[in-house]
């Protein structure tokens, strides 16, 4: 369990129920340490950290297929981040890791404040967690490219977390057009080959021709991350009631991407089982 100091008797016994808590003393590393369960059974590890200045939260985790899954909530700019790092296929030619990057907008309450992210901390490291709610998995149709030299306009997290896949960087028509009446230079976006609602190539997993131009999919999943605060009431002596913050509500949230690549040597694992 996570626990922090809190004077009142009643709200120390509240804080113990709480899977986390927000510490409110000063001083503490802003990097957390999870044991989770993934789809597959496996338990890994994941790291949290929280940048206070930057406003921004990271999370990182390794599949059991040794896939590298990194994500960035960057308040500053209202932008999450999402990068696979996926061992290649050497005897299929492909080269040692494959790099995806999939850019959107942070819509208000998936993730708790950078703040509130840097104040939490573990009693019990061991523990394997499970995420309170299970949130529905998310579809997104990612129908343009960025330019990795011009994206320090939608967040200066992406360069540093998309470079390995400069010509895989990916993000939504519909976030293309807020970013774009914001005044983001279009210059940054490419529209790829393909139509949302009648896809004019096939589903990589039914190509058979591996240089093919086809429509690629990958899922991941966060199986754990802060994504609400809690709040307490207590009294004080007076009897006059107040909230403060003491806890925080665990989820867990899948996203199914689907884009162009312009051959199927780049989609190895979407192929029909």
């Amino acid at each position: 369990m996570f626990a922090g100091c809190i004077c009142a008797a009643s709200a120390r016994i509240l804080t113990r129920l709480c899977a986390l808590v927000l510490v409110v003393a000063v001083g503490l590393g802003s990097e957390l340490r999870v044991r989770v369960r993934l789809a597959d059974g496996l338990v890994t590890e994941e790291v949290l950290e929280a940048d206070s200045e930057r406003d921004s939260i990271y999370l990182e985790f390794k599949q059991g297929d040794g896939t590298l899954i990194t994500f960035v909530a960057d308040f500053k700019q209202d932008v999450k981040i999402f990068r696979a790092l996926i061992l290649g296929e050497l005897e299929r030619g492909q080269n040692q890791y494959q790099a995806l990057c999939f850019i959107s907008r942070l819509n208000r309450n998936e993730i708790i404040p950078s703040e509130s992210m840097a104040r939490l901390r573990q009693k019990n490291p061991q523990a394997i967690r499970l995420a309170e709610e299970r949130r529905g998995l998310e579809q997104l149709t990612m129908s343009a490219a960025v330019n990795l030299t011009r994206a320090w306009q939608l967040s200066s997290h992406i360069h540093n977390m998309c470079s390995e896949a400069r010509e895989a960087i990916y993000t939504r028509e519909a976030d293309v057009k807020h970013w774009l009446d914001k005044g983001v230079d279009g210059s940054i976006f490419e529209v790829l080959p393909q139509t949302t609602e009648v896809p004019s190539f096939q589903a990589c997993h039914s190509t058979k021709d591996l240089w093919q131009p086809c429509l690629c999919t990958y899922s991941l999943r966060l199986e754990w991350y802060p994504c609400l605060l809690k709040y307490c009431r207590s009294r004080d002596t007076t009897g006059k009631g107040s909230t403060y913050k003491c806890g925080i509500k665990s989820c867990s949230k899948g996203y199914h991407f689907t884009y162009y690549v312009p051959q199927k040597q780049l989609c190895l694992w979407d192929e029909e089982t």
